[in-house]
């Protein structure tokens, strides 16, 4: 090779490698952010002008001055991965629950529509049924002006009707509007939820029928006792509005009292209130307990007061029972 050959190459190189202001920015950037490790490449051409490239190891790319910010990964379709969904993909929106709500409204309210169409079919046994024992007393009281149900306005008759319709199709169509709210709820509820949900909704139902069970069974006497009460020289007269809806008030009140057993077993569970407490508080319980069937009893009456006092005291202590057995 020639000395000027020689010389070309050497001024090729220098040009090369220390021309380029762009990437002594870069580098003095580079060794200010972190340490990395810089390889250098050399090529002379033909001409004998040299051309260099740099490589940096651990730099992001927004460093050089200009790249842009790193991006996540993609799945190798384009798109941006989604972070996992911890639940089992039946999250819903606020939208999507009101929807599924207005839904299973529906159901019922068409339900509850069908059954009380079939009420009103009905209308006639169950009111048969609801007046049997003011016909019995009428028997035993022949004094009395007349066993049936007398309306004293030309409405009454037919919005009574109406009434015991929709009483009989709430009662028809039980098991699908409460089957839609199981539904609705068990959705949102954890799998340790779910064990504890399905007894309380069974003893639920069973102790509201136990209720209105018990309602029916003490009517009788409440009745026999509320007329009996009412003196010499008054003669009963009952209208249809009057007796229908003291019957059913007097059937929700003692099926609504002996749900009170869930509450306790449910505060138990729940370590609110433990057994031993209940127990300590058994006296002033049974108090408060007699308290509450006095004034809750529509009639007022000593059988229905006796018919709701005695079972939640017995519920009091089989509540009690619940507890220690579940080491609560």
């Amino acid at each position: 090779m020639l000395p000027e050959d020689e010389e070309g190459a050497q001024a090729g190189h220098a040009v090369g490698v220390g021309t380029d202001p762009l990437g002594a920015e870069a580098s003095a950037e580079t060794l200010e952010a972190e340490p990395v490790t810089v390889r250098v490449a050399t090529t002379a051409n033909g001409n004998g002008a040299g051309t260099g490239t740099a490589e940096q190891d651990g730099a992001p790319p927004s460093l050089n001055g200009h790249g842009t910010a790193s991006q996540p990964p993609d799945d190798g379709d384009g798109t941006t991965p989604q972070p996992p969904d911890d639940g089992d993909g039946s999250r819903m929106t606020l939208f999507e629950h009101l929807a599924e709500l207005r839904r299973r409204v529906l159901y019922c309210a068409l339900a509850i529509i069908v059954t009380s169409i079939a009420g009103w079919f009905l209308y006639n046994p169950v009111l048969h049924f609801m007046t049997e024992p003011y016909r019995a007393f009428y028997h035993s009281h022949k004094h009395l002006v007349t066993p049936e149900l007398v309306i004293s306005s030309p409405t009454e008759g037919f919005t009574t009707r109406l009434k015991v319709s929709m009483y009989i199709g709430l009662a028809l169509a039980a098991p699908v509007w409460l089957w839609q709210a199981w539904q609705f709820i068990t959705p949102g509820l954890k799998q340790n939820e779910k064990r504890y949900a399905v007894p309380f909704v069974l003893s639920a139902l069973a102790l509201f029928s136990m209720g209105v069970v018990t309602a029916i069974l003490v009517w009788p006497k409440a009745l026999d006792w509320l007329i009996g009460a009412s003196g010499n020289g008054v003669a009963p007269l009952f209208s249809p509005a009057g007796y229908v809806s003291l019957y059913v008030l007097i059937c929700l009140v003692f099926g609504g009292v002996f749900l009170y057993p869930i509450i306790v077993v449910f505060l138990m569970i729940a370590r609110v209130v433990p057994s031993s407490k209940w127990r300590k508080w058994r006296r002033p319980a049974i108090v408060v307990l007699c308290g509450v069937a006095a004034v809750v009893t529509p009639s007022n009456d000593p059988f229905t007061f006796l018919g709701m006092a005695v079972p939640m005291v017995l519920f009091y202590e089989m509540s009690i029972i619940v507890g220690r057995l579940l080491k609560r």
